[in-house]
C-alpha cells in the first residue's frame, strides 16, 4: 500500500474502534493504539479523512445511537444521557437538542425525522476488477402490503446519481424512521409510481399499510401490495470492494432464470436494494409472480 493507503487504512481502524465501543468511555489513547500512531497525529488523520475531530465524532454517534434507543425502547431521559456518556441529564438535553432541533424527551414521546449521524468508513483507493461471486444465496420471500415514504429525485437512475439530487445526509434521516424492515430501502420503481419529472431510484422507509403518522416535508407516500421476492445475497466482502461486489450480484441476476421454480419476473413492484454492508453480502429482493 501507498502511505496514503496507510493513513485511511489507521482512519478506518480508528472508525471500527469507535463503532465496536460506542457505548462505552472512548479515549484518544485507546483510538491512537487502534491507528498505530500517535494521539496528536492520529487526531489529525482522523479529522483530516472524516471531517470531524474524534471527539466531535464520537458525541455525534452517541447522540444518534440514543435517539434510536428513545425511539425504540422505554429507557429514561437519565439512562439514555450516562449510556451516551454525559454526566447529567441537562447537559445530555442540550446537546440533544443543538444535534437534533428538539428535546429528547420530546423526540421519544413523539418520534420525528431527525438527521441522524450515520458515517461510512473511509474507501481505500484501489484498482476495481469485477469478479465472479463464488455463491449466491436466493432466498424466496413475501412482503406484505405496505407503504413507503420515499424521497424522490429528478433523474436518477442509481445511488451516485441519487445522492446528486439530493440532500447528503438523508439516510441518517431515514434511519430516525422506524421501518417495518428495520432499515431504510433504495428502490427502482415502476412507472406507475413514478411522477412526471421525478426519478426511478429513490430511497425511503416502508411502513405499515395502515401507517397514518406524519410524513416528512419533500416525501411522498406510495402504496405497495404483498408481493414475493426473490433475495439475492452474495457472500460477505470488505467494504471498499462494495463496487465489486454490487457489479457481481447484478450480472448473477440477469443470468438467473425464474422459471426453473416455477415463477417469472414481477415488473409491476419495485426492484429494492439494501444498503452494502460487507459483513452480511449485498442484498436485492426482485419481485416474481
Amino acid at each position: 500500500m501507498s502511505s496514503m493507503d496507510y493513513k485511511a487504512e489507521a482512519v478506518r481502524k480508528m472508525q471500527n474502534y469507535i463503532r465496536e465501543h460506542i457505548t462505552e468511555e472512548i479515549t484518544l489513547s485507546a483510538l491512537s493504539t487502534a491507528a498505530g500512531y500517535s494521539p496528536w497525529y492520529a487526531s489529525k488523520l482522523f479529522a483530516l479523512y472524516t471531517g470531524y475531530g474524534p471527539a466531535d465524532y464520537i458525541r455525534k454517534l452517541k447522540l444518534s445511537v440514543s435517539a434510536l434507543k428513545l425511539r425504540d425502547e422505554r429507557v429514561k431521559i437519565i439512562d439514555a444521557a450516562f449510556d451516551a456518556g454525559f454526566s447529567a441529564p441537562e447537559s445530555y438535553q442540550r446537546a440533544f437538542y443543538k444535534e437534533f432541533g428538539l428535546n429528547p424527551k420530546e423526540y421519544a414521546m413523539k418520534p420525528t425525522l431527525i438527521p441522524l449521524f450515520y458515517p461510512y468508513n473511509i474507501e481505500i483507493e484501489k484498482e476495481r476488477k469485477m469478479k465472479e461471486i463464488a455463491n449466491v444465496f436466493i432466498t424466496l420471500t413475501e412482503k406484505p402490503a405496505r407503504k413507503v415514504l420515499i424521497k424522490r429525485g429528478i433523474k436518477a437512475t442509481d445511488y451516485f446519481e441519487y445522492y446528486e439530487e439530493v440532500e447528503c445526509d438523508l439516510w441518517g434521516k431515514l434511519l430516525s424512521i422506524k421501518s417495518i424492515s428495520a432499515e431504510p430501502v433504495s428502490m427502482w420503481l415502476p412507472k406507475k409510481y413514478i411522477k412526471p419529472g421525478t426519478s426511478e431510484y429513490v430511497q425511503g422507509a416502508e411502513v405499515a399499510a395502515d401507517y397514518k403518522g406524519e410524513v416528512p416535508d419533500g416525501f411522498d407516500v406510495i402504496e405497495l401490495p404483498a408481493a414475493k421476492y426473490l433475495m439475492f445475497q452474495g457472500e460477505p466482502f470488505a467494504d471498499e470492494d462494495y463496487c465489486e461486489a454490487i457489479g457481481a450480484l447484478w450480472e448473477a441476476i440477469k443470468k438467473y432464470n425464474p422459471k426453473t421454480i416455477g415463477y417469472e419476473w414481477d415488473e409491476s413492484n419495485p426492484r429494492i436494494q439494501l444498503e452494502p454492508q460487507g459483513a452480511r453480502g449485498y442484498i436485492e429482493l426482485v419481485a416474481v409472480k
